[in-house]
């Protein structure tokens, strides 16, 4: 492992820009840290630290990243379609088409449905024996949330060929209508009562951060501290003035959140903090380019992924152990509770580790074999991947034998159906497209 991530480092181009990739862990990393800092796990159950301490909402505003990662994910897209296209030049748009979709998500669905098929194995052998309740069954509901991510930058891939155009066509037009989409929805939602209105946010909110990752690419974005400061008084404004929440991220019991479904408030969030990691780009270029930080860089976004799908899994993993070993868990965000959270962290980091070392060959998959493209067929299978990894994000695994749905939108989805989908799915994509070099990924 040390000897290949070193000649990997070694071998990158002095024209990559590596501060995306220290982007594109940070962002990942902070994710993970937040959700193990979160949680308020008590024996009767999981809750949320920032509902037991309101105030420390305020932090989401620097905390939740993640439109840092689907920033980063537009940039990346953009410079590898467009790849795509130059060394393909003789090849219709279909069959680009879907050898982009193989190329990025071939790396995302192997370890994605792996950690699927380990977990649904498990909870249909604990529900089989009688198991689920409890701490358990908490497990098997929450295991599978941050599955929305990958669902998300599913529709990122999807749609970046056709935004691409435009972007190529209309510039900050195309980023320009993106937001008076999320606008309208805004205003329909909560002037107007427009009923499911609310989830096309989720496309003009996330493709409009994915859109900036564009401009970056073409180096359109001037004015990061313009950026950063419109986003900043946009969403103070918004919340002060309007019906959003403090919390920049879902919070138990609240009637509305700017996450699910995502509102303006949240894209005005992802503009400042674009604006901001911009305005560090000089900074962590420098930081990046020494040796020893960027092997670890390579050597992180490696398994990157693999650590995002089961890092809830080791947290879950080691308040399980503690409870099985009779421990009494303070009260969160008590003094005692306060102490003991670097212990907690540090072993779920280790957790991590071990189930990163088990899991991370599926998020490096061997080349693929050469066929001709299929457009369609790709389109139909993340049609799929999607529809199930985010109907399996809702649902969880609880329930398993008993039917459990969740609202997907307008549309009830039970486990074995969001199950069935997103493995269709990847079955289509694995199939669809030619042949691409390893590189283009």
């Amino acid at each position: 492992m040390g000897s290949r991530v070193r000649t990997l480092a070694e071998a990158t181009p002095d024209t990559r820009d590596r501060y995306v990739d220290l982007l594109r862990v940070v962002s990942l990393g902070t994710v993970v840290l937040g959700h193990w800092l979160m949680a308020a796990v008590t024996a009767d159950g999981v809750g949320n630290l920032l509902a037991v301490v309101p105030e420390l909402q305020l932090l989401t505003w620097a905390l939740q990243i993640m439109p840092v990662f689907f920033f980063v994910g537009g940039f990346s897209h953009a410079l590898s379609y467009r790849s795509l296209r130059r060394r393909h030049p003789a090849d219709d748009g279909v069959s680009v088409y879907a050898a982009f979709l193989r190329a990025r998500l071939r790396r995302l669905l192997r370890p994605t449905m792996v950690f699927v098929l380990v977990w649904g194995a498990a909870a249909l052998l604990v529900q089989l024996l009688g198991g689920g309740g409890g701490l358990t069954g908490v497990s098997l509901r929450l295991v599978t949330q941050p599955l929305w991510f990958i669902g998300i930058y599913l529709a990122m891939v999807a749609f970046t060929p056709s935004l691409l155009k435009l972007h190529e066509r209309y510039g900050w037009g195309a980023f320009g209508a993106l937001v008076a989409g999320a606008v309208l929805v805004d205003v329909l939602r909560f002037a107007l009562g427009v009923p499911f209105v609310e989830f096309l946010n989720f496309a003009f909110v996330w493709l409009a951060v994915h859109q900036l990752g564009f401009l970056r690419a073409d180096g359109r974005l001037r004015q990061p501290s313009a950026l950063a400061a419109t986003g900043l008084a946009g969403a103070a404004l918004l919340v002060a003035a309007g019906p959003y929440p403090l919390s920049m991220v879902g919070m138990p019991g609240e009637k509305v959140s700017n996450m699910a479904p995502p509102t303006l408030a949240l894209l005005c969030h992802g503009l400042w903090l674009v604006g901001a990691v911009e305005l560090l780009r000089g900074p962590g270029a420098r930081l990046v380019a020494r040796p020893r930080v960027w092997r670890t860089v390579v050597a992180a976004n490696g398994v990157a992924m693999t650590a995002f799908l089961w890092h809830l899994t080791a947290m879950l993993g080691v308040y399980g152990a503690l409870l099985a070993a009779g421990v009494t868990l303070p009260e969160p965000a008590s003094a005692a509770w306060w102490v003991q959270t670097p212990l907690r962290i540090a072993a779920a980091a280790l957790l991590t580790a071990v189930l990163v070392a088990v899991f991370r060959g599926f998020e490096q998959p061997s080349p693929a074999p050469a066929r001709p493209g299929s457009g369609p067929l790709a389109a139909l299978g993340i049609t799929l991947c999607l529809f199930g990894v985010l109907g399996l994000s809702m649902v969880g695994f609880a329930g398993l034998l008993d039917g459990r749905t969740a609202t997907l939108i307008a549309v009830p989805v039970s486990a074995p159906a969001a199950v069935a989908m997103a493995l269709a799915g990847w079955w289509l994509v694995e199939r669809s497209g030619f042949a691409v070099r390893r590189d283009e990924g």
